[in-house]
């Protein structure tokens, strides 16, 4: 495969950035498309140029640490699925492609295509924690009760690996869907039960503390979800959010 591509490049968070050309050529279509970036860094080495920066981790669709908007879309045109296992089978030979940082002020631009997401992480310090310590005493955890339903509801929930791939799809970059997974994790099992208000309460102060906008319910962060988080997260945010509030 014969490719263009249309590549952010910015050295840093306060230079204004653009977008380059490169071609590429004999990408194999098995490639994944991380595979396809690293031959082309490889190429820029040999030229003597700057590689392009690009996170990047497990590369196992888990740490979601590989998100970029490729044509518009976050992490690409295949749906429930990670940059890094988005295979080069979904172009053809002679397409161009466009590959952006993701777009928030809430994730500013380190280099290139690499974003600061500092911001989930103090979300996540906000109040995605229990104090119940269940470490080397897994027995006593697993003994408690728990209805299946109820498991299987934190257990989706749990699935979102915090890429933001939400808020770069949101007109808004709003981070409800991010939120609303991680509180939902726990107020579905009795071991979040102990900081269920203090939880929530904190965790949407942080939100609006780091500068992400408000939900209005379009729906494009559980279209572009390479887990596919359900909307449902964002409803029992709210409702969390006003029990708390009220009692």
């Amino acid at each position: 495969m014969d490719l263009l591509l249309k590549i952010w490049r910015q050295k840093n968070s306060t230079e204004k950035g653009g977008v380059q050309n490169y071609r590429i050529k004999n990408i194999e279509p098995d490639m994944s498309f991380l595979e396809m970036l690293d031959v082309l860094n490889q190429q820029l080495i040999n030229e003597g140029d700057d590689p392009i920066a690009f996170d990047h981790d497990c590369r196992e669709g888990i740490c979601g640490s590989c998100s970029l908007v490729i044509n518009g879309a976050p992490h690409g045109p295949d749906k429930g699925t990670t940059t890094c296992q988005l295979h080069m089978r979904k172009f053809k030979s002679g397409d161009t492609i466009y590959i952006e940082p993701f777009r928030s002020s809430s994730f500013p631009v380190i280099k290139d295509l690499v974003v600061d997401r500092s911001a989930f992480d103090r979300i996540q310090q906000a109040g995605g924690y229990v104090s119940i310590n269940t470490s080397g005493n897994t027995v006593d955890a697993n003994a408690t009760p728990i209805p299946k339903p109820d498991a299987d509801e934190a257990f989706k929930s749990a699935a979102c690996i915090g890429c933001g791939a939400c808020v770069a799809a949101c007109k808004n970059s709003s981070a409800m869907l991010f939120v609303g997974a991680k509180v939902s994790q726990y107020a579905h099992l009795p071991q979040g039960k102990v900081e269920r208000k203090e939880r929530v309460i904190n965790m949407v102060e942080q939100m609006d503390k780091e500068g992400f906008g408000s939900c209005t319910n379009t729906g494009a962060c559980e279209a572009h979800c390479p887990k596919d988080i359900s909307l449902d997260n964002i409803m029992r945010l709210n409702q969390e959010y006003l029990k708390s509030k009220i009692l």
